[in-house]
């Protein structure tokens, strides 16, 4: 273990090659944060990493393996974990309602949710062994009920049924998880609407989509846990 990674808190943010998750590992190595940043495709996360400040670490969220092996680095090369920043994420395909099918979902679930719960339990034992362990799962308004409500009410609605249903999916895991694990503080935020290839560039900056997921993976001892919020402060469930 090198001094410099016992002086340098120490994140981990998957599919951060670009959008949310490139800016994510940024202003969190602007921050004085040992960062490595992960990706699918070391083509395409390895200059992503080296413009940013970060260290390139190959992830595939839906591989147990691979997982499992970056895990294993990080083990070895920092010995613990402060900041899990999970935002790795597909919206799945898009199409007339009536054609979507059980499989077209399984793999949105399969990202988007049993992703971040495989990340986390793979670096469960680097979290525990920070002095201020934060996990923060980057969700969305799209997967708040008291959100949907108000814009059905209002006669807007936005959306599909595979991405909102896996976002309050991970809604209900953050505040399982933030119960169930009281020595790590485990926080949701949602980016709102931000101009990445997701958005098909539509919505507010990449930095503006950041705010919420920085505020909580920069929170200080005794900062809050279960907790859903944007850039603006807290977020309906």
């Amino acid at each position: 273990m090198t001094t410099e990674s016992v002086r340098a808190p120490v994140a981990l943010v998957t599919g951060a090659n670009k959008g949310i998750g490139l800016e994510t590992a940024r202003r969190l190595a602007e921050a004085g944060y040992r960062v490595y940043l992960t990706a699918r495709s070391s083509e395409r996360g390895r200059p992503a990493a080296g413009a940013v400040g970060a260290r390139f670490l190959e992830l595939e969220v839906t591989s147990e393996e691979s997982v499992r092996h970056a895990a294993d680095f990080v083990a070895q090369a920092e010995g613990h974990l402060d900041v899990l920043v999970n935002n790795a994420g597909i919206t799945g395909p898009v199409r007339e309602v009536r054609d979507y099918t059980g499989d077209d979902l399984a793999e949105v679930l399969l990202t988007n949710v049993a992703g971040y719960l495989r990340v986390i339990h793979a670096f469960l034992p680097l979290l525990e062994k920070s002095d201020n362990p934060r996990i923060v799962n980057v969700s969305s308004g799209l997967g708040s009920f008291s959100e949907f409500h108000d814009r059905i009410r209002a006669g807007e609605f936005s959306g599909t049924p595979l991405y909102a249903p896996a976002k309050a999916a991970i809604n209900m895991l953050t505040a399982q998880l933030a119960h169930l694990l009281p020595g790590i503080r485990v926080n949701a935020a949602d980016p709102g609407m931000t101009a990445t290839d997701l958005s098909q560039g539509q919505g507010h900056s990449v930095q503006d989509g950041t705010d919420a997921i920085i505020t909580l993976a920069l929170a200080g001892p005794g900062g809050p846990t279960g907790t859903f919020i944007d850039r603006n402060g807290e977020h309906p469930w």
